[in-house]
């Protein structure tokens, strides 16, 4: 009997001990749960909410109406072309600065005396304010002024209107959004190229991979695949979400040619004041996102190696 009670004290110990743990565990935890329920999920289902409804800033009253919002949408030529730009453009500016970063963050690792000033060099755009760099940019791409345009007329080209015109007003964009992006990529690129172990490269040049083209293929590349998954990831992401160039040098025009989804958005919600209209746009801009993301790793993860 002795012996039972002896066994039972340590047993109940531990179980006290154990709740001990997890009562502090869910103490630690409790802030960011509330905080992750204040800023993120309670807005999402507020903006879901408001999407079936006809609300209007500064009216009182408002009705539900179900998916009238999404009809609209469909017919919606506005929206559509939004939708239309924000895909032209991320199709330019991702696969451009994913590719750029990774040329450069391999030129810089080869780099070994001047890597710390390339990296710095090529990295200030991404801390840069692309509001206070939209005059630099103005200036680049005036017609009549603008360097860009200057170097096509000693070489006898036309001179576009890069910012002015339908035709290249969102290609102009895309320059920009490269130009901001690559940075980024180059360092995320540089992190995966410093984690890949240099006896990896000796076992490929023995195995008969001499040339420069075989140790990328054999070694870099593979070695770089979960990097490469998150800089696709990051890049379509931020792409999409493309909002300070448009609304600082074009403000959509002309003739909405430059119109991206954010910028639709921003103009329904805070000008326009149709915030269930704007919801009901922030709910399709969101679904965007989650299938970019929910198709990158069903189709990219499986060919990602982890070890």
């Amino acid at each position: 009997m002795a012996s039972i009670v002896s066994m039972a004290v340590p047993q109940d110990a531990a179980v006290a001990h154990q709740r001990s743990e997890a009562r502090i565990a869910w103490m630690l935890v409790m802030p960011a749960m509330v905080l992750l329920f204040l800023f993120v999920l309670l807005p999402v289902v507020s903006v879901i909410v408001l999407g079936f409804t006809d609300f209007e800033l500064g009216y009182g009253k408002f009705r539900f109406v179900g998916f009238e919002n999404y009809a609209h949408l469909i017919t919606d030529r506005t929206f559509r072309k939004s939708l239309w730009n924000t895909t032209v453009y991320t199709a330019i500016v991702a696969p451009v600065s994913i590719l750029l970063g990774l040329g450069i963050a391999m030129l810089i690792e080869s780099e070994t005396k001047a890597r710390s000033f390339f990296r710095t060099a090529y990295f200030l755009p991404v801390a840069s304010l692309i509001v206070a760099m939209a005059t630099v940019w103005q200036y680049m791409f005036h017609p009549t002024i603008g360097p860009l345009n200057a170097l096509l007329a000693l070489v006898g080209l036309p001179r576009p209107n890069w910012l002015g015109s339908s035709g290249t007003v969102l290609y102009s964009l895309s320059i920009i959004g490269v130009w901001q992006s690559a940075g980024f990529n180059m360092v995320l690129f540089l992190a995966g190229l410093t984690a890949i172990p240099r006896e990896l490269y000796a076992a490929a040049e023995v195995d008969g991979a001499r040339s420069s083209l075989d140790r990328f293929l054999l070694v870099t590349w593979p070695m770089l695949g979960p990097t490469t998954l998150f800089v696709i990831t990051i890049s379509i992401t931020n792409s999409v979400k493309v909002f300070e160039t448009v609304k600082t040098l074009t403000e959509g025009g002309p003739n909405k040619a430059s119109e991206v989804l954010l910028f639709t958005i921003y103009q329904e919600g805070f000008v326009y004041l149709r915030v269930g209209y704007a919801s009901a746009m922030t709910v399709v801009f969101l679904l965007i996102l989650v299938v970019l993301m929910f198709l990158q790793y069903r189709v990219l993860d499986r060919r990602v190696h982890y070890k």
